[in-house]
């Protein structure tokens, strides 16, 4: 490899910076919707409702982050659980260690195994389907990447597997009736017999 591409250019890090426009859902006409929809709860400050917005948000990712299969989100909205994917084929650099060195130099995941983690969402396997779900992404927060990328090193081997080309729904619907079948096994006592007529 020609050593001239192999450099790095390192950032400006006093240059100017492009930040996009963030759309932020839950503002002062969603709460005058929301008080006018309840006006049980219209004496409850803006603030305090921000808050318990933060609060179960950031129960939902923890448990997903806890849990093997993930979260079913409220009102039939969709599921988001943590998979364990095989590391990109093109080059995947380690910023951090290539602006040192000057070098480029591969990421690689030596505690999981050269596995990596992707938040999955999913609203195709809902029992009720729901107008324009097709057009429903998601995007986990800073936090919850961050704790995503903290406790995948230490329990990688305890989520799902997703192979390229996967068929996301169907993944999770598999493993929610191996779940069942799991839970009706353990209902079963040690000492039943079924040719035991009494």
């Amino acid at each position: 490899m020609d050593s001239m591409t192999n450099q790095v250019k390192k950032p400006d890090i006093h240059g100017p910076r492009y930040r996009p426009c963030r759309h932020i859902i839950y503002n002062q006409e969603l709460v005058e919707k929301f008080k006018k929809k309840y006006p049980q709860y219209k004496d409850i400050p803006n603030t305090e409702l921000y808050t318990i917005i933060h609060t179960f948000n950031e129960f939902i990712w923890r448990t997903a982050i806890k849990e093997r299969d993930g979260v079913e989100l409220p009102e039939g909205l969709g599921y988001i659980f943590i998979g364990t994917c095989k590391s990109p084929k093109k080059f995947n650099m380690n910023f951090g260690a290539s602006s040192k060195t000057g070098v480029k130099i591969r990421h690689r995941n030596f505690a999981s195994d050269n596995y990596l983690a992707k938040i999955f969402y999913t609203n195709f396997a809902n029992k009720y389907k729901f107008g324009h779900r097709i057009l429903w992404t998601f995007k986990g927060t800073r936090l919850f990447k961050r704790a995503v990328a903290e406790s995948y090193p230490e329990n990688w081997q305890n989520y799902v597997k997703v192979d390229d080309y996967s068929n996301i729904s169907r993944i999770y619907k598999n493993s929610l009736k191996r779940d069942f079948f799991i839970k009706k096994a353990s209902m079963i006592r040690d000492d039943y017999n079924e040719f035991d007529l009494n």
